[in-house]
């Protein structure tokens, strides 16, 4: 059983293809073509009106993260270093301190997430056995002025809201 090879003719053999200034004239002809032909017909050009309109944001997407809170307002969060584990970009930081409230033996004192670092995988998600933090808050453009702009404290992440409701995130699978 012999295996077929397709012989390729070796391109750039003629003198024309060997002077490269040729074939950028080629290409740049061709680019000129084609913004003259969205300069004079720009109906079929395909443009979002970013921030006007806003996109529409499935449940699933994952956006910014948030801690989640009990329904009497504390933390979910029992400071058990699986989404700071199990972070490849190992964006998230935790020290953990002792709970007062009888609820678990910890808490986080200090939850920070680096967003600059983050590659925004969802694994921290997935690792949380408690659903203490999630990615559900719609907010996909994050902007600042300085790098600690970007560093989410435990307050900023807790105040942080969700953007679909209990019912929709379950539903869309989480």
């Amino acid at each position: 059983m012999g295996a077929k090879v397709k012989t390729m003719e070796r391109r750039g053999a003629t003198w024309t293809e060997r002077v490269y200034l040729i074939e950028i004239c080629k290409g740049m002809a061709t680019t000129f073509r084609h913004f003259l032909r969205n300069l004079l017909d720009n109906s079929k050009l395909y443009v979002r009106h970013y921030p006007e309109v806003q996109p529409e944001i499935p449940v699933r997407w994952r956006g910014r993260h948030r801690l989640t809170t009990h329904e009497d307002g504390t933390v979910k969060c029992v400071a058990c270093f699986m989404c700071q584990t199990n972070c490849p970009a190992n964006c998230i930081s935790i020290e953990a301190g002792e709970r007062l409230d009888g609820k678990t033996e910890k808490m986080p004192v200090k939850f920070t997430i680096d967003l600059l670092e983050c590659i925004y995988c969802g694994y921290c998600v997935e690792a949380c056995p408690l659903d203490a933090i999630r990615m559900d808050t719609g907010i996909f453009s994050v902007t600042g002025y300085n790098r600690d702009s970007f560093v989410l404290s435990l307050e900023e992440l807790l105040q942080t809201p969700g953007a679909f409701s209990e019912e929709e995130y379950k539903k869309g699978g989480a």
